[in-house]
C-alpha cells in the first residue's frame, strides 16, 4: 500500500465529501488570503493616493488576466497529468512531469515579462484607458510584469502540490508573502510616496517570496514531488501532454479575459469614478469567485487521481459532490457580498459616487454568481478526465461569443453600466452549464468504456 505524508489526501478511497472539504477549505483560504493581500494594493492607493491611482491599478486586472491565463492554463495541465500518474503510482512519469513543468514555468514567466515590458502602454491604449490614468497604469503594469517568472513558478509549483492533495503548505506560504506585501505597501506608498509604483514593487517582492518558498518546500520533500533544479529539462512527451490539456484550458481562461477586456474598455468610457467603483467591486467579487473556484480545483484533482487509479465509479460522485458544495458556497458568499456591499466598498474609496458605481456591479454579478461555480466544477470534471477541447469550445461560444454580441447590439441601446454588467455575469455561465452537464455525461460514459485509454 502506498505510504502518504500527512499533508497528502487519498482521493481514491473513503468518503468524498469529507476529503473534498479537507482539500478545498485550505485552498479557499489560500485564494482569499491572496485576494486579501492583493486588495491591500487597491485599498492603500485608494485611501492614500486617490481615485486615479485606484483606477490605474484596478484597470489593469483584465489585461493582466488576458496575458497570463494561457500560461496559467499550462499549470492546470501539469496538475491533471501529475494527479493521473500519482493515482496510478507511476513515480518515474511523475518525476519527469514535475521537472518539465517547473522549467516550463520559468520559460513562460520570461516570455510574459518581455511582452509586458514592450507592449504595456500600447495595450492600455487599445483598452481605451482614460488619459488621466494612462501613465500611472503603464508604470504599474511594467513593474508588475517584472515578477512574472516568480508568479509562474508559484502557480506551477502549487498546482503540482495540489495534485497530491497538498493544499495546506501553499496557504502558509501565501500568508508569509502576504504579510510582506502589506508591510511593503504601507512603507513604499505612505512613507516613500511611491504611489502605484510602490504597490507594484511590493507585489513583485511578495510573489518572489512565495515562489521561493514553494521551490524550497519541493526541494526538501522526500516523496512524490521532490524537486531538483539541476534535473529540469523539457521532456517532449510530457510537455506535449501538459500542453494538450493545459493550452485549451489557458485559451478558455484567455477567452473569458478577452471578453472582460472588452467589458473593461467599455467601463473605461464612463470615466475615472466609475472605473474606480468598478475596480473596488471587482475585487470584492473576486472573493466570491475564489471561494467557489476551490471546488473546481478539488473536482479537477479528485477526478485526475481516480482516472489514474481506474476508480471510474467515483468520478460522477465527485462531480455531484462538487456541484453541491459550490452551490452552497456561491449562494452564501454572493449574497453576503451584495448585502454588505456599501460598507465593503467604503473600505476602498471615500467617494460616494464610486461606491454607487461599485454597487451596480455587485448587484448585477454577485447575486447569481453560483452559476459560474457550477460551470467551473463541470469543466473541472471534464478536464480531470483528460478532455480539453470540449470546455474550451463551450467557453468560446458561451463567454466570448455571447458577450461580444451583447456589447455590439443590446448594450448600445441603453448604453449604461448596469446593462453592461448583465453580460459580465452568468448568462454565459448558465449556457455553459447546460451544455457541460449533457456533454459531461456522454464523455464520462465513453471514458468509462475506454478504461482511460487516450486523452482528447
Amino acid at each position: 500500500m502506498k505510504m502518504r505524508k500527512k499533508y497528502e489526501i487519498d482521493m481514491c478511497n473513503g468518503p468524498i465529501l469529507k476529503k473534498m472539504l479537507l482539500f478545498a477549505l485550505p485552498l479557499m483560504l489560500s485564494s482569499m488570503l491572496q485576494l486579501l493581500f492583493n486588495a491591500a494594493d487597491i485599498i492603500v492607493v485608494g485611501k492614500y493616493c486617490g481615485d486615479n491611482s485606484l483606477a490605474a491599478v484596478g484597470s489593469n486586472s483584465a489585461l493582466i488576466n488576458l496575458l497570463t491565463n494561457v500560461f496559467i492554463g499550462l499549470s492546470i495541465g501539469a496538475n491533471v497529468l501529475m494527479a493521473k500518474f500519482y493515482g496510478a503510482g507511476h513515480k518515474k512519469s511523475m518525476d519527469e512531469t514535475l521537472h518539465s513543468a517547473m522549467l516550463l514555468s520559468l520559460v513562460s514567466g520570461v516570455v510574459l515579462t518581455v511582452i509586458g515590458e514592450i507592449f504595456a502602454r500600447q495595450l492600455l491604449i487599445l483598452m481605451r484607458t482614460p488619459d488621466a490614468i494612462l501613465d500611472l497604469a503603464t508604470v504599474y503594469l511594467r513593474i508588475y510584469f517584472i515578477g512574472m517568472p516568480s508568479m509562474m513558478v508559484y502557480n506551477f509549483g502549487s498546482a503540482i502540490m495540489r495534485s497530491v492533495g497538498d493544499t495546506q503548505r501553499p496557504l502558509y506560504f501565501l500568508f508569509a508573502a502576504g504579510v510582506i506585501n502589506v508591510a511593503l505597501n504601507l512603507l513604499l506608498v505612505i512613507c516613500f510616496k511611491m504611489d502605484v509604483a510602490g504597490v507594484a514593487i511590493a507585489t513583485v517582492i511578495s510573489q518572489t517570496v512565495s515562489a521561493a518558498l514553494v521551490v524550497f518546500c519541493m526541494m526538501r520533500d522526500k516523496g512524490a514531488i521532490h524537486f531538483e533544479p539541476k534535473r529540469m529539462r523539457l521532456r517532449r512527451d510530457k510537455v506535449l501532454a501538459i500542453m494538450r490539456i493545459g493550452l485549451p484550458a489557458g485559451f478558455q481562461g484567455s477567452i473569458f479575459s478577452l471578453s472582460n477586456v472588452f467589458i473593461q474598455s467599455s467601463v473605461n468610457t464612463f470615466g475615472e469614478v466609475v472605473v474606480a467603483g468598478n475596480s473596488a467591486a471587482a475585487n470584492i467579487e473576486g472573493f466570491v469567485y475564489m471561494g467557489m473556484n476551490a471546488f473546481h480545483h478539488a473536482t479537477l484533482s479528485f477526478t485526475g487521481q481516480n482516472m489514474g487509479a481506474g476508480r471510474y465509479d467515483r468520478i460522477k460522485r465527485t462531480l455531484f459532490t462538487g456541484l453541491a458544495c459550490v452551490s452552497v458556497t456561491g449562494l452564501a458568499l454572493g449574497w453576503l457580498a451584495v448585502l454588505l456591499g456599501r460598507p465593503l466598498l467604503g473600505i476602498y474609496t471615500d467617494n460616494p459616487a464610486a461606491v454607487d458605481a461599485g454597487m451596480v456591479r455587485l448587484l448585477m454579478i454577485c447575486g447569481p454568481y453560483l452559476l459560474c461555480g457550477l460551470m467551473d466544477v463541470m469543466v473541472g470534471s471534464i478536464r480531470g478526465m483528460g478532455y480539453a477541447i470540449l470546455p474550451m469550445s463551450i467557453s468560446l461560444v458561451g463567454a466570448c461569443g455571447l458577450r461580444l454580441v451583447w456589447l455590439e447590439t443590446i448594450y448600445q441601446i441603453p448604453h449604461d453600466a448596469g446593462h453592461l454588467y448583465v453580460v459580465s455575469r452568468d448568462m454565459d455561465h448558465y449556457f455553459s452549464c447546460r451544455r457541460g452537464m449533457l456533454c459531461d455525461n456522454l464523455e464520462y460514459q465513453e471514458k468509462k468504456k475506454a478504461c482511460g485509454s487516450g486523452v482528447n
